[in-house]
Formats: structure tokens, C-alpha cells, sequence
């Protein structure tokens, strides 16, 4: 009995811990189930929350529809902002922008270009032959004056009579080629074989016209050189004798190519003349989609400039064949005219679409244009200074390549051989024209000495013509080094001195060839405004010139330019 009565206590007090922890337990069960019944009424749809699951897995199809619907109406009505990448879509605006501006800078700039070669071209038929006349005067009338130690003839003198009997001697050997067999013989020909001879005759003017310069250049030293120093050449006249050669087989390569032109312009179907002209379309494959620098687009606008100027003076020459055939009837022009407007309107196509997607791939601003054009009217500045070192002519010859006598020499053997002069009559109707050639030489001089003188100001290079060149290298890679170091003027300069004094005085000669004062224009050395980040480059990293090799200025670009798109 007691120990049932003990007992009993003990026994309550076990079910009583028993109960508590089964209501524990059915506590914790309830509240896990919660738990994962809120979990899953919380489901994700595509980004969406949504409770009361257990509704949706009763009308799953319908969940399924409405899902859809949800999904096409995010996507028409998702935005988006173009301001989280301003930079980039701003850059592609002025990449738009600068296609756009690229026919006005480039039009500019082949404009200029092309009085600059008229300029030098006219300078052939109107000045060269007077310098000449003055020069053979003056060796004729002072032989018995020459006093020890001058010339009879300045060196510039020695150059126009050299060139003026190499136009002589020329145009005697041109009178033994027959224009009319050539013709006959080029027509006889296939279409393609005339595609093919056209671009051949293309490829081969670039090349004469780079050897060439280099052979009339040598003639010029060579004769002009002073006498006191030691001889190290094979003389005058074997250098005359291949620039005579020269001349001589750059005008008959000059000739065939219009006559090759002259027979695509008189083609029934017109299928050559088509052919040639997507022939000026390919070359846009050949030049987009290489790497340009600001200098190898500025050889290849020199090479524009100088193309362009050379087929319109050999459409000028197939113009005179034709109107003559046709005994000069004006009705015959109006033929031919469609004809030349659309290989005019070709090339100035082609031109444009081409510079548009160099520039584009290439990240070049169209203000580059305006550098080039400074550059161009610095050759005309300084090639009338004081101490000029050579003729302009000659300086247009080495930057585009555009070499003016043997062309000269193509159009006065076509213009003497269709147009007959005869009677007192036609002899004032040429002395008018020559007067009036005359006029045109001066008045496109003026004009262009002006907008030069402008232009060299708007790009502030005034100081760069008065600075002292670097002293003459033995080598190229020494003179190269000299450039790259010499960045200012010396000190004492006279860089206030006005360019409209010094661009219409005569030049002097100084005794002293290695202390002469020229000014710092170099047919391979060129000048425009160069970058600060360039500058900076130079500045700071001057010491190490002298292991790398310098990087070529915008100006430094001669004669190279004919032979095409060259990278270095």
C-alpha cells in the first residue's frame, strides 16, 4: 500500500513530461509545416512571386496562359537607356558626323591640290620658255665678263636651260612617233587585253614618275654642283643624256595610256570604257581595309591630287584627237561629253567613299585635312623665300609625284599635230593665247600665294620659315636623327620678319654653301602642327632616339607618294 501510494506520484509526474513533450513535438510539426507550406505557396515564375501555390497546381493550364501573356507583354513593353553608355553611342554620332564632313574637307583639299599642279603645269608653256630666253641672253652677252670665282649663270638659270633643251630634244624625238598606227594598233586589240595593258601602263607611270624625279634631280646637282669639290659623279652629260631618255619614254607611256582611253572612248558598246571605270572602283578594296597613319593618308591624297590632275589633262588630249577626226564640230563635243562627265563623277566617287572608310576605320578626324592643305601651302611659301633651294615646280614634282614634262611634252605634240596654224592671222590668235596663258599663270600664282600665306598662319607655322635647317648628313639615317632632334629655332632667329617680304624678294646666293640660311622645308621633310601627346613623347623620351627609330613627321613625304599606299 505504500508503495503503491509512493508510487503514484512518480507515475504522474512521468505522463505529465510525457505530454509535454508530445505537445512539443505536435508544436514543432505544425510549425514545419507551416513553414513549408508558406515556401511553397511562394513560388517563382520568370522573376514574379507568387503565394497560394496549391491554387495554381489546380489550374496549371490556366497558370501556363497566364505566364505567356505575362512573358510578350514584358517584352513589349522592356526599356532600355542609352545614357548608361553615353561614350560609346557619342563616338558613333561623331563617326557619322565625320563621314559626313569628309567630301567638303577632302574637295578642299583636292581643289587646292589641283591649281597647285596647274600652277606648275602652266609654268612649262608660259615662264619656263622667257627664263630660258633671259638665260641664253645673258650666256650669249657676257662671256667676256666673267670675273674669277662667279658664274656667267645662276644655278637656277642652269636648271631652266637644261630643262628647255630637254623639251627640245624631246619633242624633235616625238615628231618620229606615229599617234595614228598607235591608235589603229591598240584598237585591233581585245577588250581584256586593253583592261590588262591600262593597269600595266598604270603601275609603270607611278614608277617612271618616282625614278624620274630622281634622274632630273641628279642632272640638276650634278651641273649646278660648285667646282671646288671633289668629283664623285659620271658627269653632265651622261646625266642630260638619261634625262632626255627619261622624258622621252615617260611621254610615250603617257601617250599610249590616252590612246588606250581615246579607244575606249570610241567604242561602240562601250564595254572597255565600263570596265576601266570599275576599274577606280576596285581600288577601294585594295586601300579600306588597311592600316593608315596620318601620313599614309596623306601620300595617298598627294597621289589623288596628282591622278586626278593627270586624267583630266588626258581627257583633254583624247578630247583634241576626237574633235579633230570630226573636223571640229561642235555637235561631236556634246557626244563626248556624257562620256567625260561620268568618268569624272567616277573618280570623285571613288575618292570620297575611299577617304570616308579610311578615315572611319582608322579613328582620323576630317580637321587632318586642313593639316594637309597647311603642308601643301608651305612647299609655295617657302619655295619663295629668300633663300629657296629649289623651284616650285620641282617641289610639287617630289611631294605628289606629278612630274610636268613629259605630260607638257604629250599635249604640245598633240595640240601642234591637230591644230594647223597657217597665215599671219593664226599667228596672232597663238601669241593671244599665249598671252592669255600667261594672265592665267599669274592670276592662279596670286591667288594661290595668298590662300598659302593664309593657310601657313591658321596653322602657326609662320616661325617654321625662318628656322636654319639641321647640318647636312652623309647618310639618310644620320640626317633622319638630325631632324627628330632639331624641334626649335635657335636662339637670335629673325622669326618677326613678315612673309609678304620675304615670299616676293630674289634669292641670294652666298658663297658659303654650309652656312647658308634655307629654309626648313626639305622635299622629305614636311611640317604641320604636330600632337601634344607627340611632343610630350619627344620631350620625354629624347634619350632613347637614339635605339628606336624616329617616327616620321606628317612632312616627311616626297616622292613615295606615287608608288601608292606605302607603310613603313
Amino acid at each position: 500500500m505504500a508503495d503503491s501510494v509512493a508510487a503514484g506520484p512518480g507515475d504522474e509526474k512521468e505522463t505529465e513530461n510525457e505530454d509535454k513533450d508530445r505537445e512539443k513535438g505536435a508544436s514543432n510539426n505544425t510549425t514545419r509545416a507551416e513553414m513549408s507550406s508558406g515556401a511553397s505557396e511562394v513560388t517563382e515564375t520568370l522573376g514574379f512571386y507568387e503565394r497560394n501555390a496549391s491554387k495554381k497546381d489546380k489550374k496549371r493550364n490556366l497558370s501556363a496562359d497566364l505566364s505567356l501573356v505575362r512573358f510578350i507583354r514584358a517584352e513589349l513593353t522592356r526599356g532600355y537607356f542609352l545614357e548608361h553608355n553615353e561614350a560609346k553611342y557619342t563616338e558613333r554620332r561623331e563617326r557619322v558626323y565625320t563621314c559626313l564632313r569628309i567630301p567638303k574637307e577632302l574637295e578642299k583639299l583636292m581643289i587646292f591640290g589641283f591649281f597647285l599642279c596647274l600652277d606648275a603645269f602652266l609654268y612649262v608653256f608660259t615662264l619656263l620658255p622667257l627664263r630660258v630666253l633671259l638665260a641664253l641672253i645673258r650666256l650669249l652677252t657676257l662671256p667676256c665678263c666673267r670675273l674669277s670665282g662667279t658664274r656667267i649663270l645662276q644655278p637656277a638659270q642652269v636648271c631652266d636651260v637644261l630643262k628647255g633643251f630637254i623639251l627640245v630634244l624631246c619633242y624633235s624625238m616625238m615628231h618620229y612617233v606615229d599617234y595614228s598606227m598607235m591608235y589603229h594598233m591598240i584598237r585591233g586589240q581585245s577588250v581584256i587585253k586593253l583592261y590588262i595593258i591600262y593597269n600595266m601602263l598604270e603601275v609603270a607611270d607611278r614608277l617612271f614618275s618616282s625614278f624620274g624625279q630622281d634622274i632630273l634631280d641628279a642632272l640638276y646637282w650634278t651641273a649646278t654642283e660648285p667646282k671646288e669639290r671633289k668629283r664623285a659623279h659620271i658627269g653632265v652629260i651622261p646625266h642630260f643624256l638619261m634625262a632626255v631618255l627619261y622624258v622621252f619614254l615617260h611621254a610615250i607611256l603617257i601617250m599610249v595610256q590616252a590612246t588606250t582611253l581615246n579607244v575606249a572612248f570610241n567604242s561602240h558598246n562601250k564595254s572597255l570604257l565600263t570596265i576601266m571605270m570599275s576599274n577606280n572602283f576596285v581600288e577601294i578594296k585594295g586601300s579600306v581595309f588597311k592600316k593608315f597613319e596620318k601620313n599614309n593618308l596623306f601620300q595617298m591624297s598627294n597621289s589623288d591630287i596628282k591622278e586626278r590632275f593627270t586624267n583630266y589633262v588626258l581627257l583633254l588630249i583624247v578630247c583634241l584627237r576626237n574633235m579633230e577626226q570630226f573636223s571640229w564640230n561642235p555637235d561631236h563635243f556634246w557626244v563626248l561629253f556624257p562620256d567625260v562627265c561620268m568618268v569624272i563623277a567616277s573618280e570623285v566617287a571613288v575618292d570620297v567613299v575611299k577617304h570616308a572608310f579610311i578615315t572611319k576605320f582608322n579613328d582620323i578626324t576630317a580637321d587632318v585635312y586642313s593639316e594637309y592643305r597647311a603642308s601643301l601651302a608651305f612647299d609655295l611659301v617657302s619655295s619663295r623665300q629668300k633663300n629657296a633651294y629649289t623651284d616650285y615646280s620641282d617641289t610639287v614634282s617630289r611631294r605628289m609625284g606629278f612630274i610636268p614634262l613629259p605630260l607638257a611634252l604629250l599635249l604640245i605634240r598633240v595640240v601642234t599635230s591637230s591644230v594647223k596654224i597657217q597665215g599671219s592671222l593664226s599667228l596672232v590668235c597663238v601669241l593671244l593665247f599665249y598671252l592669255g596663258m600667261i594672265t592665267l599663270k599669274v592670276l592662279n600664282s596670286i591667288v594661290l600665294l595668298g590662300k598659302s600665306c593664309l593657310y601657313v598662319k591658321e596653322a602657326n607655322m609662320e616661325e617654321k620659315l625662318f628656322q636654319k635647317p639641321p647640318s647636312a648628313a652623309p647618310s639618310r639615317t644620320s640626317s633622319r636623327t638630325n631632324r627628330v632632334k632639331y624641334n626649335s629655332s635657335p636662339p637670335g632667329d629673325p622669326v618677326e620678319e613678315d612673309i609678304a617680304t620675304s615670299v616676293t624678294s630674289q634669292p641670294i646666293h652666298n658663297g658659303d654653301h654650309s652656312t647658308s640660311v634655307l629654309p626648313n622645308s626639305e622635299s622629305d621633310q614636311f611640317l604641320t602642327t604636330p600632337d601634344e601627346t607627340e611632343e610630350k613623347d619627344l620631350s620625354q623620351d629624347g634619350m632613347e632616339l637614339t635605339h628606336r627609330a624616329p617616327k616620321k613627321d606628317l612632312l616627311e613625304i616626297d616622292r613615295f607618294t606615287i608608288c601608292g599606299n606605302r607603310i613603313d
